[in-house]
């Protein structure tokens, strides 16, 4: 009989705590961290830089066309480099950030003067840099962003002859704006890839040449510079994710 009582005591308790976790629920998991852009990163990029080195206004006092235009030209090439930058993430998925960037890049050109014979002027850019401020909307894993800040060139002037070859040389690093936006995506927690167009704005600057032929004086000429790049990359990100 105390068997009997035992057995029905165990039965009523087994019965109570089923019923007690039924009431419960069915057991509940953490849900996945979303992915947040806030941290650091670096990488690198390719694409292609175009230029536009226009007027080329001859401001040489006392020679010859002073004033005048000289033509202008186009320059295209290949670029490659590297960016790093940080990012911020807010609760509402606007992301702000920081970039710093350089590419080198190998745009040439060239074009005969528009007011002398046998002669013709080229540039060749070195390289493009900029520091910009980045604002975006997180979709998750995609990053969609704009940027403006500050740019760089290096670029290099001659003029040559068909008589002499180079006549004229000039290098100078110019500083001016740029503009532009992109797309990035975390592909794993540690890297992402991106596509990114920029626009720079060098204005007009004037130049000083060297001659290397002897005789020739230092020339000026007003060249108003501008360029426009389109690269993909990969960043590896630091301290993102979750």
């Amino acid at each position: 009989m105390r068997w009997g009582r035992l057995l029905v005591a165990t039965a009523l308790v087994a019965f109570a705590t089923s019923a007690s976790a039924a009431d419960l629920g069915p057991p509940v998991y953490d849900a996945a961290p979303e992915w947040r852009w806030t941290g650091c990163y670096a990488g690198g990029h390719v694409g292609g830089a175009w230029t536009s080195q226009d007027k080329w206004i001859v401001r040489t006092q006392g020679g010859a066309f002073e004033g005048q235009s000289l033509g202008g030209h186009d320059a295209d090439g290949v670029i490659g480099g590297v960016q790093a930058g940080c990012d911020y993430q807010t609760a509402s998925g606007i992301v702000v950030g920081v970039q710093g960037d350089y590419g080198w890049t190998d745009a040439s050109g060239s074009h005969p003067s528009a007011r002398e014979f046998g002669v013709f002027y080229h540039s060749d850019v070195e390289g493009l840099g900029s520091v910009t401020a980045r604002l975006g909307y997180a979709f998750g894993r995609f990053l969609a962003y704009a940027k403006a800040g500050a740019a760089w060139e290096r670029v290099d002037y001659s003029a040559s002859t068909i008589i002499t070859g180079v006549a004229y040389t000039a290098s100078e690093t110019r500083s001016g704006w740029t503009v532009g936006g992109g797309g990035e995506y975390a592909v794993t927690d540690t890297v992402s890839i991106f596509a990114a167009y920029d626009h720079f704005d060098f204005g007009t600057d004037r130049v000083r040449f060297i001659p290397q032929l002897p005789g020739l004086p230092i020339a000026f000429l007003d060249i108003e510079d501008r360029a426009d790049v389109v690269r993909a990359g990969v960043n590896i990100r630091f301290g993102v994710g979750h």
